[in-house]
């Protein structure tokens, strides 16, 4: 296991360097940082742009100029955004930890009733259950997440409200906090997340419970089930200790790359509840073509996707052993 692991992890490494520097190239070519620079500071100085370009490492090849930046980012000087002069890193983080609360607990309530749909609906196959909950499931992975959101806009603050009379949303559909609200205050922030959790959480539901349910159908009619059941195991063990156990490998990938991409942020969810996090950030730094802004974020989220595929390929050695062989 030990070995299967560090082969991986010695792999996991120049896709690293090779992904992080083609990002570095096509970041550079698409926003010019030096013509955004220009553009926000009118009346920089040529002295002005050399020492810029010094500062974000922009000067040589283009190779020379990624292990440049990539020194700097490793050791965190990470400079100013190009517009407001602000630090990259303060604005970053608050973020991402946006966005990491936003996608990890949608993600726990999907894939836990995702999963939950998906093995019931197995079990009892062409039920009525069964059948409702693929056609709820076709219904959610086909709703894209800026419908599901206005839909729920619109019911939570227009129709609710009205319904009971109040004078405000009955919940809130935009924003962390309300407006003026400075300090932390968990029931708010939990008022204020319901809404983009459900959005984030209703294709979750629905891509999970249809890998569950095809991977465990796949392997109850295993050649391995059969003599399972024919040596007399009870049908609850057969389908805890065996069929569970393997139907949960093409499952583990799917959970790598949503979890590995979380960090990258919910762009649409975010935009449409003003939920400030990595994917709205995103979105305003290539407005404004801000390359200090970008790249951290960028490396950040593809570290975080090629961890968790080797996060996947660890699960999936575990799950089923044969996997070390390959």
């Amino acid at each position: 296991m030990a070995r299967f692991i560090a082969l991986r992890a010695a792999w996991a490494i120049p896709v690293l360097f090779i992904v992080t520097f083609l990002t570095f190239w096509a970041v550079k070519s698409a926003t010019d940082p030096v013509q955004s620079y220009l553009r926000v500071n009118t009346r920089a100085t040529p002295e002005m742009v050399e020492v810029y370009k010094e500062k974000h490492g922009l000067i040589g090849s283009t190779p020379e100029q990624y292990f440049r930046w990539l020194g700097n980012f490793v050791t965190l000087e990470w400079g100013n955004s190009i517009k407001g002069n602000r630090p990259v890193w303060p604005d970053l983080k608050a973020a991402m930890v946006n966005s990491l609360i936003l996608g990890i607990t949608a993600s726990i309530v999907g894939i836990t009733i995702g999963l939950g749909i998906g093995i019931f609906s197995a079990l009892r196959q062409y039920s009525k259950f069964d059948t409702a909950a693929t056609g709820a499931s076709f219904v959610g992975i086909s709703m894209p997440p800026f419908v599901s959101a206005v839909l729920l806009q619109v019911f939570f603050a227009i129709l609710i409200t009205r319904w009971l009379g109040l004078d405000k949303p009955f919940l809130p559909v935009a924003g962390i906090y309300p407006p003026g609200q400075t300090t932390f205050d968990l029931g708010l922030r939990a008022k204020h997340m319901i809404l983009p959790v459900t959005v984030v959480a209703i294709q979750i539901i629905a891509v999970y419970s249809r890998y569950m349910r095809a991977s465990l159908l796949d392997v109850k009619g295993s050649d391995y089930m059969r003599t399972a059941r024919a040596k007399g195991i009870s049908e609850r063990k057969v389908i805890m200790h065996h069929a569970m156990r393997n139907a949960m490998i093409p499952v583990v990938t799917v959970a790598a790359i949503d979890f590995g991409a979380i960090v990258g942020g919910l762009i649409i969810t975010e935009r449409i509840f003003e939920f400030h996090g990595t994917g709205d950030y995103l979105l305003t730094a290539l407005g404004n073509g801000d390359f200090p802004q970008i790249m951290p974020l960028m490396f950040v989220i593809v570290s975080s996707v090629i961890i968790f595929n080797l996060l996947a390929d660890v699960t999936y050695a575990w799950l089923d052993p044969r996997i070390r062989l390959g």
